[in-house]
């Protein structure tokens, strides 16, 4: 890596940097040593710290605090809600099929606890949002009389940025009798989220993408009369819907990045000025680059983009040397060669892969001028100036 200068991160959509809100909270929780299920004086404040951050949690989604139960992780949360046994009331509910949008993140294109046989993926349009022709297709073909249908989305893609229409596929699904879990672990922080108004059934919310700890996420339930069969069971501790001692430090960093993602909510708007000047600067360098999913609406801080004749992980590892920080997709997905799922799903013609740029409310203008000059040092290494297309 180069030395000397200060790095440039732009891999928010990966993991957020930890806030100093979320520190101090963090390190304030690790003061107290006790178990929150204990009852005696130390217990209870290390309760009342996990208490605390459930009510950060459910105020930045506007719903109830104990709608909501604290996971490790977006991925357990997933696991916890895709799965054919559900329980409403003391009955048991039975889904027989779950229905998942192509461009998802790995965790939700998995399945769950779905046999494989059980996952129809849905595909999405040229942009990137999910089909609701064939989403509508697929539901009124769903045969109830083996089990209900369930249907996740994600509700702001991780690579593209690109939003999907979450209250328009929550209308379309409570038509068709089927319940909608959404995956809003890019949206939260970024976008305004009420799940009080009917965009969902369930939610996925993770710490460490708004600027809380990793090890920590949240299953958010729009009611608790429906939930699913835990995945894990034991102590009876998130009300018995997820078993083990809550990780407090971490949960209380959650709470802290919650609390300031609140706070920040209506300035995230401005990343669209940084994004633009990304993307204007990529444009000056290679006129044919594509901004995948830049015809719909995207989130303020992200853009995935492509340059014909670069390899997305050779401009990956020269932006590292440079001191840049970027991702060719997915961090899950890491080790991969090539275009990723969602770009397939998409149908772009974007062989070399694609890189992904995203960041936060730090991240300055001036981030564009370096970036734009090791770009232009990428672009003429891999195809010489007299190749290059010109607008």
């Amino acid at each position: 890596m180069v030395t000397g200068r200060q790095a440039i991160y732009l891999d928010y959509n990966a993991s957020a940097p930890l806030l100093d809100e979320a520190r101090a909270a963090m390190l304030a929780a690790l003061d107290i040593d006790a178990n929150p299920s204990s009852v005696h004086q130390a217990g209870r404040a290390a309760k009342a710290i996990v208490q605390k951050a459930r009510r950060s949690v459910a105020a930045l989604v506007n719903t109830k605090p104990d709608h909501v139960v604290f996971t490790s992780g977006a991925t357990e949360a997933a696991a916890t809600l895709l799965t054919p046994h559900y329980s409403f009331g003391r009955s048991p509910l039975v889904f027989s099929k779950l229905y998942v949008c192509a461009a998802d993140h790995p965790c939700v294109l998995a399945g769950g606890r779905f046999a494989p046989e059980n996952v129809v993926r849905l595909p999405v349009t040229g942009s990137g949002l999910l089909d609701l022709d064939a989403l509508e297709k697929a539901l009124a073909g769903h045969d109830k009389g083996a089990g209900l249908p369930l249907v996740a989305v994600h509700w702001a893609n991780n690579e593209t940025g690109v939003i999907q229409p979450i209250r328009d596929i929550a209308a379309l699904v409570k038509k068709q009798g089927g319940v909608l879990v959404v995956d809003a672990v890019q949206a939260l922080g970024r976008i305004p989220i009420d799940i009080s108004n009917g965009c969902g059934d369930f939610f996925i919310l993770s710490s460490h993408k708004i600027g809380g700890p990793k090890g920590a996420g949240t299953v958010v339930a729009h009611s608790d009369l429906m939930m699913p069969m835990p995945l894990i069971s034991g102590g009876g501790q998130e009300r018995g819907h997820r078993g083990g001692t809550e990780a407090v430090a971490n949960i209380a960093g959650f709470g802290a990045a919650a609390e300031a993602a609140l706070h920040n909510l209506a300035r995230f708007g401005e990343c669209a000025a940084v994004r633009d000047a990304f993307e204007s600067a990529i444009l000056d360098v290679a006129p044919d680059a594509v901004i995948h999913g830049c015809d719909v609406e995207r989130l303020a801080n992200t853009l995935f983009f492509t340059i014909p004749g670069v390899k997305a992980e050779t401009a990956q590892i020269a932006f590292d040397l440079a001191g840049i920080a970027v991702s060719s997709g997915s961090a899950c997905s890491s080790g991969k060669v090539g275009k990723s799922h969602v770009l397939t799903a998409m149908g772009a013609k974007a062989e070399e892969g694609a890189i992904r740029v995203s960041f936060g409310l730090e991240t300055g203008i001036s981030a564009t001028d370096r970036f734009r000059a090791e770009l232009e040092k990428i672009v003429a290494r891999a195809r010489p100036k007299n190749r290059l297309e010109k607008a």
